[in-house]
């Protein structure tokens, strides 16, 4: 219990420092174009170019892989029930997030899960996807709704989940 409470008295120590050098407008600008990137329509525009291109059983994956990951994700979040950065004392975020609970990062985990899928489709840009992935888990964290846990979290939650399934079943 010692351990958790070090940890998470680092991530709070941490997300302040981040929300620190954010106080400029177009950091914070910048974090919500990047973090509403993740909100799910270009994972749809990514399942109709893999759908233009033929590469149906490659789309059967990627939902599979995203059915573990929401699962995992939802249990996670309701089973740790890790409350957002709101709840901080002295302190609101700069968006209003979909849930009161933060532990892992949904965006962060689909983001990396797309950008594994990503790097197998298209491994010449593999850096690109991965740049993506990690801004939107740092555009949550600067938009006050994420801790780094929650980031670092949803990252291996996301990869994990796309090496599953590629794994099992590709």
């Amino acid at each position: 219990m010692n351990l958790l409470k070090s940890i998470h008295n680092k991530d709070v120590q941490t997300f302040y420092w981040c929300m620190e050098r954010k106080k400029r407008e177009l950091m914070t600008n910048m974090s919500r174009f990047v973090s509403h990137s993740a909100d799910g329509h270009l994972y749809l525009v990514f399942v109709l170019i893999l759908f233009s291109v033929g590469e149906s059983k490659f789309i059967l994956l990627l939902i599979s892989a995203f059915c573990i990951e929401r699962l995992f994700y939802l249990f996670m979040k309701k089973g740790f029930k890790r409350n957002r950065p709101a709840a901080l004392e002295n302190f609101r975020s700069f968006i209003q997030p979909s849930d009161q609970f933060s532990f892992p990062s949904g965006h962060t985990s689909g983001t990396f899960l797309i950008a594994y899928f990503l790097d197998i489709m298209f491994p010449e840009f593999n850096t690109l996807w991965y740049i993506w992935a990690v801004s939107v888990g740092l555009s949550r964290i600067f938009l006050g709704v994420h801790v780094p846990t929650d980031t670092a979290m949803g990252a291996i939650l996301g990869t994990i989940s796309g090496m599953l399934i590629i794994g099992v079943f590709a």
